[in-house]
């Protein structure tokens, strides 16, 4: 209540779970908020600046091995199947998206928990981010290609 008394904005913050809220100026420069630690290693955080939010999980080369690039991309990113739905609770709002379970048929660790099972399940979207990327990077090359044997057809 003194949060509330003191930011000014009433039922603002009433309706809020949990509310983080820095209030002094940081440039433009992002700085950590939250930090997310597993034995005292950082492997997520939030980091905020004046105007904007990143959300952060650890992807330092270090911390990985058996590395190789993805291929195939393109075909299994043809078996995603996006949808348009409402939320049960939340019927008049329409989103688009995808069907945890139905992601995690198509890229593993793109969804986390079990279908049907005893928690909600939920989305990676880095894991889906980097099929797409490496699906449009396929794309790309194989226009290039196209591009090329036109032009060479054209030329000839």
């Amino acid at each position: 209540r003194d949060l509330v008394r003191s930011r000014g904005l009433g039922d603002v913050y009433k309706r809020q779970v949990l509310v983080l809220d820095r209030t002094s100026n940081i440039d433009g420069t992002f700085r950590s908020f939250v930090s997310i630690r597993r034995s005292g290693t950082v492997v997520g955080s939030i980091k905020v600046n004046n105007s904007a939010t990143q959300y952060n999980t650890s992807s330092d080369h270090r911390l990985k091995e058996n590395v190789v690039d993805l291929s195939d991309a393109i075909t299994r990113l043809k078996t995603l199947s996006p949808k348009r739905f409402n939320f049960i609770s939340d019927p008049s709002i329409t989103l688009d998206g995808f069907i945890a379970h139905e992601v995690q048929e198509v890229i593993p660790s793109g969804a986390n928990g079990l279908k049907d099972g005893d928690s909600i399940q939920s989305l990676n979207m880095d894991a889906i981010v980097s099929v797409l990327t490496k699906a449009l990077q396929e794309a790309i090359t194989k226009i290039e290609t196209l591009e090329a044997k036109v032009k060479a057809l054209e030329e000839a």
